[in-house]
């Protein structure tokens, strides 16, 4: 299931997030198809060795591969479908945060996410702290959280594949994305033997940062919509 968006038109036009679809796009056809992936994933990698110092070998400062590794991807179905959710979800959020505010939304989400998928690799599978970690998809849950904190009762349009459209209200959708990844990652940190590719608790850690973030940045965060004894929105002020 994809989310298209609220069909909201943004209440400022989203430099930032398009920028940040650019420069994903960038890196994928202009670095990573012309060098290999493999050469691209090691160079731009974050490697929750580089957190301790215990790293085979001596690379970058971890916020650095960090910041680099936001814009690398593992293929086509990976990028694809992290911009799908930055598409649908960004400019709404960007448009109430602002444009400054978002981008260090989206960054801090970002490094919450290596620095919790990190620190629990070390805790919990120390044999794998030297492989390398991408994606967008930490700083893009904080971008999700955002919508969820701003707009809870929004309804969505979501593609169920192959051919299906229906109207889920963010709520509903985002938090059950967030508990499946949450579920996943407790699952995968239990049965270190079972590989599946997928760093679940840099969705957390970017989750988790982002409804921080945004409850601080979002005069339309839902903590201020409701009020106790009613469980309906507040009207939203602009």
């Amino acid at each position: 299931m994809l989310p298209l968006g609220n069909l909201e038109r943004p209440p400022r036009f989203p430099w930032v997030t398009l920028a940040l679809i650019g420069a994903n796009l960038l890196v994928w056809l202009a670095y990573e198809l012309q060098v290999g992936l493999e050469e691209a994933v090691e160079t731009l990698g974050f490697r929750p060795c580089e957190m301790n110092g215990s790293c085979a070998a001596e690379g970058q400062p971890w916020v650095v591969d960090g910041l680099t590794a936001m814009f690398a991807h593992g293929g086509w179905s990976h990028v694809v479908g992290n911009l799908v959710f930055l598409a649908a979800l960004g400019p709404v959020v960007e448009g109430l945060a602002g444009h400054v505010r978002f981008a260090l939304l989206y960054v801090l989400s970002g490094m919450a996410a290596d620095a919790l998928q990190g620190g629990l690799t070390l805790a919990f599978a120390a044999g794998d702290a030297d492989i390398p970690n991408i994606g967008a998809s930490g700083a893009i849950s904080g971008v999700i959280a955002a919508f969820v904190v701003a707009r809870p009762f929004d309804r969505i349009l979501a593609w169920v594949m192959p051919c299906f459209f229906v109207r889920i209200p963010a709520i509903a959708m985002l938090g059950v994305w967030f508990v499946i990844q949450a579920l996943e990652g407790t699952y995968t940190l239990s049965h270190p033997e079972s590989v599946v590719g997928i760093a679940f608790f840099a969705h957390v850690g970017g989750f988790a940062a982002g409804v921080v973030l945004a409850t601080m940045f979002l005069r339309d965060a839902w903590t201020r919509h409701l009020r106790p004894g009613s469980l309906r929105a507040v009207p939203r002020g602009r």
